[in-house]
């Protein structure tokens, strides 16, 4: 069976669409789009709306490498609890 971290490990295919886990490795799920959104922002990145076409939203997320540190963390740690 695979580990908990199978998903962000190189090679894996989870880092296709986020909200599906259809790309990702077996026993593996990646979160949905909020839950990523709202990781992102408890790491100190900014997430912008750029454009909403009816339910349709296109965001941006920007940070420096520290909070994209803090991200992958917390991402791993949200994994760990998940499995």
């Amino acid at each position: 069976m695979p580990h908990a971290m199978s998903c962000f490990e190189p090679g894996s295919r989870a880092a296709g669409r986020t909200g599906t886990s259809r790309s990702a490795a077996q026993g593996c799920t990646v979160p949905d789009t909020q839950t990523l959104l709202a990781l992102a922002r408890e790491a100190g990145m900014m997430v912008m709306l750029d454009a909403q076409i009816g339910r349709e939203r296109y965001e941006s997320v920007t940070g420096s490498l520290a909070s994209l540190a803090r991200f992958a963390r917390a991402l791993q740690l949200s994994a760990l609890q998940a499995a």
